[in-house]
């Protein structure tokens, strides 16, 4: 029962012309038997077959083209190329014309509404213009994406540390993200050889297969890490005990550290005010995952690691995590996003840089945060006897407290710093002592990978509210009208959005069943069981708007995280969902996310491709797709909500990608439609 896969389909390096000759088959079957039976099956129309669109060929774009001209001489294909650039420009020219005159002839009052009518027109007329554009690219368009070779396994784009070091990179800025032209690969990432399906939380919390992350036995017996010692390997598996007496336990850790803030335990950081921690260099993510049952939402970040990530075994876990570097730029949060920021030993040099990375986390620390950190530097016996140590122990505590940061406690190697709820504090500094406060001008509130600053951020921020006034959660998620009111929003939309997807999650859940893909695909009844509460654990929501998916999902009690990502060029909302305890990033989805391969069990996506198409496809449809593939675990689910038209055109692509895929009406708006997706499970052969 801990298990969720089936059996895989096995691919093997010199079998891909059999595999296109297979899917050819498959093709042409599935055809005959959808005409066969069509009048057998009303339900065809709710849940359309996986076969592309009969009119059309699929386009790098999402977009289609016509193969009716495929195999004809060179002239006729001319001729029929000729003659519908001829038919399209007299429609366009007469469309234009009688939509000029239809224009002055009709009310002010009517205009809304034509508007929204011209609106569809010019969508559709886009993407007729894409399907006479391909026409003269015939059936290429519709080849299957190819597999990766083997090494590119576990291949993040826009991370190359040895590409870096060719171009000058040094000091640390060799792990940063750079993402140059040409870096994203045009194939599909197969798993490893021996790759299983991750067992279901809480299980797959403490156990997690070899096979499935890049790591050696030498990599898991010489980790030096508080969090990194919390693991065995036991055959096929990695084991994480906590509790086990080998180990330090993170238990008595975690307990130490609420006592430092003047807690009795870790049990009591919700009371005062801790729900959201961000773990610099956590390891392999034992400390989050002993808060996860305190309801404390701890994400982890660290350098690209080619071998032995703490990220990639942090998500294999089920836990937050991304890729994220102190080297030299900002990291992609607003300004005050976190209660808590935690070091164990993580291998940033705080006092290098003119403390310039403590400038950055006292950037996204809240204001009353707590920052600890945990390192040999701190411990003072041992500082006595090097005064190397000393000195860089001495800076680090001088700067932090010119930073206006309180030194509440030091025990051992642990120190913990609280940061200031009074803007005043800054004011009443010694004249020259610490770092200046950031101008207006410099003070982004959004940076998105912007070099590091060497001012105080956040200080005009609106959002400036100590944790200790903020509701305690889960009320926080609940804001009220005075926090929605900086972001321009009313109550009524806040709740309004809820209440949707309470229904769309009930609806989503139901539809996450193997059924809508059988050979006989219906909508799942009352009648058939619903997937269990645990199907899922690592989500993505590529478009989260307020977090509504989110906290409609905890609301149903499934055992899921979210990972919000606020795109670039939409509305910024990421402060709004991390104000609401939950975590957030911005990012650009023409570029590639920060993390491994085969990381989630589901990516979501409501109005992304509207919002991709309002920017003029910055990227195509189908960069977007490969990189949903390239995160997505085997046997993952894509759910895509959007208009119509983007959907036949995204329906096309899954072709190529070898999903299985459904579309399915929405009866509350005919304007919209879903596409439900599964990935499936190609395993490579030796």
């Amino acid at each position: 029962p801990l298990h969720r896969g089936v059996p895989a389909i096995r691919v093997t390096s010199s079998s891909n012309d059999l595999l296109d000759s297979q899917v050819k088959e498959q093709t042409e079957k599935e055809e005959l038997d959808r005409n066969q039976s069509s009048h057998r099956f009303p339900f065809w129309s709710l849940f359309p077959d996986n076969s592309p669109l009969t009119k059309y060929d699929a386009t790098d774009n999402g977009f289609a083209s016509d193969p009716f001209t495929l195999g004809t001489p060179r002239s006729r294909h001319r001729l029929t190329m000729l003659l519908l650039k001829s038919s399209l420009v007299v429609i366009v020219i007469l469309a234009l014309t009688g939509s000029f005159w239809w224009t002055l002839s009709i009310s002010t009052s009517s205009r809304g509404h034509i508007f929204h009518s011209s609106r569809r027109l010019q969508e559709r007329l886009v993407s007729d213009f894409w399907d006479i554009g391909e026409l003269s690219f015939g059936t290429s368009r519709m080849k299957e994406i190819e597999f990766c070779p083997g090494e590119l396994e576990n291949y993040i784009p826009c991370f190359n540390v040895s590409e870096n070091l060719d171009s000058g990179f040094s000091d640390g800025n060799e792990y940063d993200r750079v993402c140059r032209q040409g870096s994203r690969q045009n194939c599909l990432v197969l798993p490893p050889m021996n790759y299983k399906i991750p067992l279901r939380w809480p299980t797959g919390r403490d156990i997690i297969w070899v096979a499935n992350v890049k790591i050696t036995g030498q990599e898991v017996f010489t980790s030096g890490s508080l969090t990194k010692r919390m693991m065995m390997l036991e055959e096929e598996q990695i084991s994480f005990r906590s509790a086990s007496l080998m180990f330090d336990g993170v238990e008595d850790y975690s307990h130490q550290i609420a006592e430092m803030i003047g807690l009795r335990n870790e049990s009591n950081f919700i009371q005062a005010g801790i729900r959201t921690i961000l773990d610099i260099g956590c390891g392999y993510g034992s400390f989050g995952a002993h808060l996860f049952s305190e309801q404390i939402l701890t994400i982890c970040i660290a350098n690209y690691e080619s071998s032995g990530s703490q990220v990639q075994l942090t998500l294999e876990r089920g836990l937050p995590a991304m890729i994220g570097s102190f080297s030299s730029k900002q990291l992609p949060y607003p300004s005050l996003s976190f209660d808590l920021l935690h070091c164990a030993r993580c291998g940033i040099d705080w006092d290098k840089k003119d403390g310039t990375f403590l400038i950055e986390v006292d950037r996204v620390l809240r204001p009353g945060g707590y920052f600890v950190w945990t390192s040999p530097l701190i411990n003072v016996q041992s500082s006595l006897r090097n005064k190397e140590k000393q000195k860089r122990w001495n800076f680090v505590r001088d700067f932090a407290e010119n930073l206006c940061w309180e030194l509440m406690s030091q025990q051992d190697e642990t120190v913990v710093w609280k940061k200031t709820s009074k803007k005043t504090c800054y004011n009443s500094r010694k004249s020259g002592s610490g770092p200046s406060i950031c101008s207006k001008v410099q003070d982004v509130e959004f940076p998105y990978y912007r070099p590091l600053q060497n001012c105080i951020g956040g200080m005009h921020s609106r959002r400036w509210v100590p944790i200790e006034e903020r509701a305690t959660w889960p009320s926080r998620s609940n804001l009220n009208r005075s926090e929605l009111a900086l972001y321009g929003l009313h109550l009524d939309e806040l709740n309004e959005d809820t209440a949707n997807y309470r229904i769309i999650v009930r609806n989503y859940w139901s539809l996450l069943s193997p059924l809508i893909f059988s050979d006989h695909p219906k909508r799942p009844g009352d009648e058939d069981p619903s997937p269990p509460y645990n199907m899922l654990r690592n989500v993505l929501d590529m478009n989260a708007r307020y977090g509504g998916l989110n906290a409609a999902l905890l609301e149903a009690r499934k055992s899921v995280w979210v990972m919000n990502v606020v795109p670039t060029t939409g509305p910024k909302y990421l402060p709004l969902i991390l104000d609401r305890g939950y975590f957030g990033v911005l990012h650009d989805w023409c570029e590639a996310f920060p993390t491994y391969p085969r990381t989630y069990d589901m990516v979501h996506a409501e109005g992304l491709l509207s919002l991709e198409s309002s920017q003029h496809w910055r990227c195509t449809m189908l960069d977007i797709f490969t990189e949903i593939d390239r995160m997505l675990r085997p046997e993952g689910w894509i759910i895509i909500r959007d208009t119509a038209l983007l959907i036949d055109s995204a329906r096309v692509l899954t072709r190529r990608l070898k999903w299985e895929a459904r579309v399915i009406e929405i009866e509350s708006n005919n304007d919209e439609r879903l596409l439900i997706c599964q990935k499936p499970f190609f395993k490579r052969q030796p």
